[in-house]
């Protein structure tokens, strides 16, 4: 029986003897006398007859204590059993990821915190310091709020960034946050879809403009002794965790996987970002169909940094390796194992260290946004989560944030691609156009 129970019943007890000594329930040990004389006077009839209102107030509070211990055993040895372990971790995981202790962290002891170690802290949690952080959410809270979303949008956003910087799937943040996994889903769908869409134009822009296309050329040059280049492109497969897929969706390294297209600066910023093909696709194949490429096909993007090489006018170009088609705007080695002349083999180094960069962006993008390492999305959800991871990439290279270890794909292997009729007065334009700079870059090297 219940101790407490036992405790009032006991105090109870006391209590009717006091009131009304005629009829005491407890015997005494040192009158026998006494009890035994009293016996016919404690039955059940004499109790209910008797004269005084205190034996039929104790059994009934008694009666009424009775039925509510009674009624309440597996409750009580419920509460009072110790709870399992992993109830006890799982509720206190809830409480350090609930709204309240959210808010504590951001608007109380995050301020308390010297600003190193408060970003560190949030770049452990969300993959991005403070500050950037709320860059976000105070570009994405005006479109949050047309979703009527009953979580706050700054909670919102800081699950999804938890999700993209670690990988975790639905149902593990689903767990972590006490939510249903189709409610993350649906919010990592909708943040994802407005990182993709309303903050792109902002942070990922073909650089056009004099100033930054100065810079950029400037730069570049500086690293590789090359004038006028303003741009490196490669193409990384991201691997689908979803593995029953029909088409051409296995990559080159045998997995399930997407393409991904990305032009880089000197910075590591993506300038373009392409996500059209399955895994399968080749690297040239995917440039072809992309819009970039299309734009600089059709003219519509138009360079106006004009410089002269030996007699030939070279316009801003892009770099890449052997897997992509030389055109007047993209130029790639004469010879992917040194076979060439040494002017030529001398051009190919100083391309390809120009092209590391693009190399290093994505080694950074994966390695930062680890669920690009095995998306675990819905398909048709892929390319706007890596879309938005490519955005908020950008976000933290422009806030210089410290770059993680970089994520390292295989090594690529493939043959150069065949130039199709449409390309090649664009082919045979590039072919001058790189053997003049390979000849110049030559010859200045040289003299020195």
């Amino acid at each position: 029986m219940d101790q407490s129970f036992l405790l009032m019943l006991s105090n109870l007890l006391h209590l009717h003897n006091s009131i009304d000594p005629t009829t005491s329930l407890i015997s005494s040990p040192t009158s026998t006398t006494t009890a035994s004389s009293a016996s016919t006077s404690t039955s059940p009839t004499s109790l209910l007859t008797s004269s005084s209102a205190a034996p039929l107030l104790f059994f009934t509070i008694a009666s009424v204590l009775s039925y509510i211990a009674s009624s309440r055993p597996s409750s009580s040895s419920s509460s009072s059993s110790p709870s399992t372990p992993a109830a006890s971790s799982s509720a206190a995981a809830a409480s350090d990821y609930s709204v309240s202790a959210f808010r504590a962290l951001s608007t109380e002891h995050i301020w308390s915190l010297e600003a190193p170690l408060r970003d560190a802290q949030w770049r452990s949690l969300y993959g991005l310091s403070y500050p950037v952080f709320t860059t976000v959410v105070d570009k994405l809270k005006p479109h949050i709020a047309l979703s009527n979303l009953s979580l706050p949008s700054d909670y919102a956003v800081a699950m999804v960034l938890s999700r993209l910087a670690h990988g975790f799937s639905a149902k593990a943040l689903a767990a972590r946050y006490s939510l249903e996994p189709y409610l993350i889903s649906k919010i990592t769908n909708m943040v994802t879809r407005l990182l993709a869409t309303k903050l792109y134009p902002e942070f990922i822009k073909i650089p056009v403009s004099r100033r930054r296309l100065i810079e950029t050329t400037q730069a570049f040059e500086e690293l590789t002794s090359l004038p006028n280049m303003c741009g490196a492109i490669d193409g990384s497969p991201i691997r689908l965790h979803k593995q029953n897929l029909s088409g051409n969706y296995k990559c080159r390294y045998g997995y399930n996987a997407v393409q991904l297209e990305v032009v880089a600066d000197h910075k590591k910023i993506f300038w373009d970002v392409c996500v059209k093909a399955p895994g399968g696709t080749d690297d040239a194949t995917h440039f072809r169909e992309s819009l970039l490429y299309n734009r600089l096909t059709s003219g519509d993007i138009v360079w106006d940094k004009v410089i002269n090489v030996r007699g030939h006018p070279v316009r801003p170009y892009i770099v890449g390796d052997w897997c992509y088609p030389l055109l007047s705007f993209l130029l790639t080695p004469f010879s992917p194992n040194g076979m060439g002349t040494p002017a030529q083999n001398l051009f190919d180094g100083m391309l390809m260290k120009g092209r590391s960069v693009v190399v290093e962006a994505i080694g950074l993008l994966k390695g930062r946004w680890k669920i690009l390492q095995d998306l675990n999305v819905g398909l048709n959800h892929v390319p706007q989560t890596i879309v938005a991871c490519c955005v908020l990439h950008n976000l933290c290279q422009i806030a210089r944030e410290p770059e993680p270890e970089l994520w390292k794909d295989p090594e690529e292997n493939g043959i150069p691609p065949r130039v199709h009729d449409s390309e090649k007065s664009l082919y045979y334009f590039g072919e001058s156009l790189r053997q003049a700079l390979a000849d110049d870059l030559h010859q200045r090297l040289s003299s020195r």
